[in-house]
């Protein structure tokens, strides 16, 4: 089974989805900015928007044809789409629930395709209490259960695991996986999380302002991003210019000053020339911080900086250092104590020199 897809849709003067994707039986994950087109993209599939033009095949059946006037009402489609809020319904027993969808079998049949899909999810212990009797992970997999249970040729997951503990939706995943395993059927799940990115994609598409500007296994996209609006999706913080200044054959390196300061830095070697200005990105997270000047180090790059700011996001500190350009740093809270990191302190940033990414910057049309 299969998904051919070419979509346009305009959502208003500024922003339209113009979208051709074709996706193969298995995970792949859509990935992109809060506004990119992704729920748009999966309610044209599952037949809840009407595109302004375009052509969706799902396996051999022509559910959409602008040309031919052709547009499959949503309940014909066999599409699978799970909600990010799951919607069950809490005066439902959960089994109620999971069958809902079933239509034009009898009440034996019925319960065993529900006893049947609930044994995959783990959730049988459950059938007969509501929903709001039961744990979260026990919702999610009921939302599954549900969208499962009609056996779709396609299923849509639009960030379902976003309210989840990172355990809870692995086992989730895993369970999801195994019964895809026997079905063979295309998934397109959209999430914000890189670490589901990397645990459940086999294939990751990225959208921006409604266009695929990255397509690729999870690796490919994520960490070697070519676009630095790809870059900043990926988790690529820090993006500044520098100038070209020497170039190392020999090594494969190159040497770069940050635009606006004279601070150097050494950076894998890209297709550039000396005196030509690059677009460079790091994630905060592949930066060091010392307080003493390291030494012995295998790190290229030792960067004299001052601390500007730090802030707390849960079990992370932000901290904003300024060494030539201001890179943000990720710390962990015991490192900053241990360290007696505060603004206005004095640090060294230690970064290795295949940690840099060279980006081009947006290189699409913009709309509008």
């Amino acid at each position: 089974m299969t998904l051919s897809a070419t979509i346009q849709k305009s959502l208003s003067a500024s922003f339209a989805l113009d979208v051709t994707v074709a996706l193969e039986p298995g995970v792949t994950i859509l990935f992109g900015a809060s506004g990119s087109g992704k729920t748009t993209l999966l309610r044209a599939l599952a037949g809840l928007t009407t595109p302004d033009a375009g052509r969706i095949t799902i396996g051999d059946r022509v559910v959409f044809d602008a040309e031919r006037r052709l547009s499959m009402p949503a309940q014909h489609r066999r599409c699978g789409y799970l909600f990010q809020q799951l919607a069950l319904f809490p005066h439902l027993s959960v089994g109620a629930n999971i069958g809902y969808g079933i239509v034009d079998t009898g009440s034996d049949a019925r319960r065993a395709r529900v006893e049947s899909i609930a044994e995959s999810f783990r959730i049988s212990h459950v059938l007969t209490r509501r929903p709001d009797t039961i744990s979260g992970g026990e919702r999610q997999r009921v939302a599954l259960a549900r969208a499962l249970v009609t056996d779709p040729q396609l299923l849509l997951l639009d960030e379902p695991m976003s309210a989840l503990d990172y355990t809870t939706a692995s086992r989730i995943i895993a369970d999801l996986r195994a019964w895809n395993a026997a079905r063979q059927i295309p998934i397109l799940y959209v999430t914000h999380s890189h670490r589901e990115v990397f645990a459940l994609g086999e294939r990751v598409l990225v959208l921006d302002r409604g266009r695929v500007v990255a397509d690729g296994t999870p690796s490919a996209v994520m960490d070697a991003p070519t676009q630095e609006a790809i870059a900043e999706i990926a988790g690529f913080e820090n993006l500044f210019d520098a100038t070209v200044t020497g170039i190392d054959l020999e090594s494969g390196t190159m040497e770069c000053r940050i635009a606006g300061s004279d601070t150097d830095i050494e950076v894998p070697s890209f297709a550039a020339s000396p005196g030509s200005v690059i677009r460079l990105a790091i994630r905060a997270g592949d930066i060091l911080v010392a307080t003493e000047p390291p030494r012995g180090l295998s790190a290229r790059n030792v960067l004299r900086g001052t601390v500007q700011s730090l802030r707390r996001e849960g079990t992370t500190v932000r901290a904003t250092v300024t060494a030539g350009y201001a890179f943000e740093v990720h710390l962990t809270p015991g490192a900053v104590q241990s360290l007696s990191l505060a603004p206005g302190v004095d640090v060294w940033l230690v970064i290795k020199t295949h940690s840099f990414r060279r980006v081009a910057r947006d290189a699409w049309p913009t709309q509008g």
